[in-house]
């Protein structure tokens, strides 16, 4: 079992390493405007998986995402070449949900600004339910009270 450290660092490599080749060496004309943004290495070493996002619509993601695998034996002789590992991690290429998250998120913080608003301006001009003194009083001192 190796260290966390070391799995660390060689998926660091490998994001560059993939990044740069799709870059310059795949020509493929399905592969869009895409951009690595992680990649985590198996303890073991075996496995690296790749995330990923792009730019344009869902024609476009499914379209890069089959130009993704069918230059994944490209992408794993290069990694393999140029980390120097004993085994090359096989690549896994997954879609980054991160954008969609945010986009999301995004929208429920705009609504929840759009119903903010809407109890600020409701409560602009209300005034509190019951008595001015909501507390009990004993009888007795009511009365005194107003004897005065």
């Amino acid at each position: 079992m190796t260290d966390a450290a070391r799995a660390r660092k060689l998926a660091d490599r490998i994001q560059v390493i993939v990044a740069q080749t799709l870059e310059r060496r795949i020509k493929d004309p399905r592969l869009g405007f895409v951009t690595i943004t992680d990649t985590k290495v198996t303890g073991d070493l075996q496995n690296a998986t790749v995330f990923y996002t792009v730019f344009g619509d869902d024609a476009e993601r499914d379209a890069t995402a089959a130009a993704l695998e069918s230059a994944k034996g490209v992408l794993r002789s290069e990694v393999g070449k140029q980390t120097g590992v004993r085994f090359t991690p096989t690549l896994t290429f997954i879609a980054d949900a991160l954008p969609d998250n945010a986009r999301q998120i995004n929208d429920l913080l705009d609504q929840v600004r759009l119903s903010d608003a809407a109890v600020r301006t409701a409560a602009a001009g209300a005034t509190y339910a019951g008595d001015a003194d909501p507390y009990k009083v004993p009888a007795a001192e009511r009365d005194a009270d107003e004897d005065e």
